[in-house]
């Protein structure tokens, strides 16, 4: 069962590190089958308490997974090559519609703003030991959220969604804990969650967000926490409606020690509202970037919660970069005071380049989603063959392979730097490229 290798120790920790050596070193694979611990106790001659607390000792640090009868294997390594280093690369001539960003022309210009914070920065600069929240940021975050429905909680700042997700889960989970996340979804959290040592359990998902029923699956099977894309998922377009979150709540209320994290990609760019699962379970958190809506190099979201989450997040964070930027959040906080960004306008504009996409795509038989957002969803049933015919054709795609675990396969394209000219090529493109794809569920 071990091959060549050989685990040594007498004492809990020395095994754990010799088991640990062996992974690093490639001798113990992953889903290499670790012996059972009353084997091993009596290779090593030990008690089987001292090979249990090894296992659990490596378990609790994600190298090994124990699924019952099945024993316990080395765990998968975690990531090395990011999903977004699966992305296509632009030759001159190739237009990119694969690299997610917004439209330049719909942010704000910031020159109003960054002067008014170094302005504040000269009356009072910031200082060790301030506080982690500026007072005006904190006051206009809170006022958005509770007109939003978020429950009353504690409002902390993180560096943009991914870093306040991260913060989160580790906060209350260990390696080895199972996350639930929507499939297709996000790949940069798709890369974090098993980068902690965490495992990804996919939920399907439809225009209106993930499907009660395979929510319901995943906290019966033991996920510890769930994280759902409330308005304008990537890469699909979906908004959790009224209805839906009615159910997720009803789902989520038989379920309260799980970990809900809601990211509410769409705030500022969809002018649908937002409906809050937020407040069903005991542990919570509300994600509000303004990378989107403001420009992504201001690495600023909005972190609500319960109490203890957010004190969890804060503590922690001051044992690391200490606090977000208080100039970055001056910044923001005038934007939000002046309006800068129109929700309305913003989400008209997207929304006539992707509904015209989708409609265009349609009448050529392709199916494609995109309810919200800027970007527009095609299943394909060969997303390599299909990126390779786009970008012969003058189109980067992204490759569906960024952000699918087991869903079927698909090609994301984003709109932001499409014009009316754009619809009828680029949708004849697509119908060239994918000629297979056919109405199918996300999941």
């Amino acid at each position: 069962m071990l091959g060549e290798y050989r685990i040594s120790g007498r004492r809990a920790s020395d095994i754990a590190a010799s088991v640990e050596r062996g992974v690093a070193s490639g001798d113990l694979p992953p889903g290499h089958v670790l012996p059972p611990m009353r084997e091993l106790a009596a290779l090593l001659g030990v008690n089987p308490n001292t090979v249990a607390a090894a296992y659990r000792t490596l378990r609790e640090r994600g190298v090994i997974e124990t699924a019952g009868r099945r024993g316990s294997r080395v765990r998968p390594r975690p990531a090395s090559t990011a999903r977004g280093s699966l992305r296509v690369e632009a030759p001159p001539g190739v237009r990119d519609l694969g690299d997610g960003n917004p439209d330049p022309a719909l942010l704000p210009r910031l020159e109003e703003a960054l002067a008014a914070a170094a302005e504040a920065y000269g009356r009072a600069p910031g200082l060790y030991g301030d506080a982690s929240v500026v007072p005006r940021f904190a006051e206009l975050a809170r006022a958005g959220l509770d007109a939003d429905g978020v429950p009353a909680g504690p409002v902390a700042v993180a560096s943009g969604s991914l870093d306040a997700i991260e913060r989160v889960l580790t906060a209350h989970l260990k390696p080895g804990d199972a996350v639930a996340v929507e499939d297709p979804g996000w790949g940069a959290l798709l890369d974090l969650v098993p980068a902690l040592g965490m495992r990804v359990v996919p939920v399907a998902l439809d225009e209106e967000g993930p499907l009660p029923g395979d929510v319901e699956r995943a906290l019966r099977a033991g996920v510890r926490a769930l994280v759902v894309t409330d308005r304008a998922q990537n890469p699909t377009g979906a908004t959790v409606g009224a209805g839906r979150a009615g159910e997720l709540r009803s789902v989520l209320a038989e379920h309260p020690g799980v970990l809900l994290i809601e990211d509410d990609h769409g705030h500022g760019i969809v002018d649908l509202p937002v409906h809050p699962l937020a407040g069903v379970t005991e542990r919570w958190a509300f994600v509000r970037s303004v990378s989107k809506a403001y420009g992504p190099d201001l690495r600023v979201a909005v972190l609500a919660g319960d109490g203890l989450t957010v004190d969890r997040v804060t503590g922690r964070q001051r044992l690391g970069p200490g606090w977000v930027s208080a100039l970055l959040q001056r910044t923001v906080a005038h934007l939000w005071e002046t309006e800068a960004v129109d929700a309305a306008v913003v989400d008209r504009s997207y929304g006539e380049r992707r509904d015209a996409l989708v409609r265009a795509l349609r009448e050529r038989g392709i199916a494609a989603y995109g309810r919200t957002g800027m970007n527009v969803w095609v299943p394909v049933s060969d997303e390599t063959g299909a990126v390779a015919r786009m970008l012969h054709s003058g189109w980067a795609v992204a490759p569906g392979a960024r952000f699918r675990m087991t869903s079927p396969q698909g090609i994301r394209l984003t709109v932001s730097s499409l014009s009316a000219a754009d619809i009828g090529p680029l949708a004849d493109a697509v119908a060239a490229a994918a000629p297979a794809a056919r109405p199918v569920s996300y999941g």
